[in-house]
């Protein structure tokens, strides 16, 4: 099951636990939203330390096909970006 963590909810969260005001959550978040986008667009690299590294990269035009009709249509070329969570971050999602 996926389940979607909005924005509202990160901020309601940080307010819960720190009780500043929710505008200055809210521009914080934004700020660091903003921070990693911007770094993404211009080094093609963000790595955040015992979290992990996001990284963009290009993927060329391929052909790829409908499994239900088996009609094939070209994918255009485009960036995609990638997660790679750090060493700490997955063991502390495997930890019991």
């Amino acid at each position: 099951m996926r389940i979607n963590l909005t924005k509202k909810e990160i901020i309601n969260s940080i307010y819960m636990q720190l009780g500043y005001s929710k505008k200055i959550l809210e521009s914080i978040l934004e700020d660091l939203l903003d921070i990693i986008i911007d770094q993404l667009v211009k080094n093609k690299k963000v790595k955040i330390s015992n979290f992990g590294t996001f990284e963009i990269r290009h993927k060329k035009k391929r052909i790829g096909r409908n499994p239900k009709t088996k009609e094939e249509k070209i994918i255009s070329e485009r960036n995609v970006v990638l997660f790679k969570p750090s060493k700490d971050f997955k063991n502390f999602i495997n930890s019991d």
